[in-house]
């Protein structure tokens, strides 16, 4: 009996204050990634009191988008146009029954990488390196091959 009065006291606080956290979240918009470089894509995952209908998404360089309610959420994928300036946008849920919700969208300049500094791998050897090593090692492996001869040659005579 002792056991069960922490679940009617936590049961009838949550009854009489009328918290429900899954109401307070359920309308939002997320963008995965919230930063992305012009040209490429992120998705919209968002939610209304109602996920049976398609709601509207609007901001700076997408326009506007439907969301289609998918696994319980309302979901689009969207590209950012490829001359699209770096900076950040609002993006704006409006769901049908009204209210919605607001995220950011960073957008970040499209750069190409650059060739990396010559750090080794013989971009600072000289010239003359290159062939004193290998000839170095063919009179290394000449010179195994030759004892290993002289060697089998001393085993068969004794």
């Amino acid at each position: 009996m002792r056991m069960f009065v922490p679940a009617v006291v936590a049961g009838l606080a949550c009854a009489l204050t009328g918290a429900s956290p899954a109401a307070a979240a359920a309308v939002f918009v997320e963008l995965n990634p919230s930063t992305v470089r012009a040209g490429d894509e992120f998705a919209l995952r968002a939610s209304c009191d109602d996920n049976l209908k398609s709601a509207t998404v609007r901001g700076g360089p997408v326009g506007s988008v439907t969301v289609e309610p998918e696994f319980g959420f309302l979901t689009a994928t969207v590209r950012v146009p490829a001359d699209t300036e770096p900076g950040d946008y609002p993006v704006t849920l409006t769901c049908p029954e009204g209210g919605g919700a607001t995220a950011v969208l960073h957008v970040v300049a499209k750069v190409e990488p650059s060739r990396g500094p010559a750090t080794g791998g013989g971009g600072t050897a000289d010239d003359l390196t290159g062939p004193l090593l290998i000839g170095g090692g063919l009179a290394l492996a000449l010179a195994g091959l030759a004892l290993g001869a002289v060697s089998v040659r001393r085993r068969r005579v004794g």
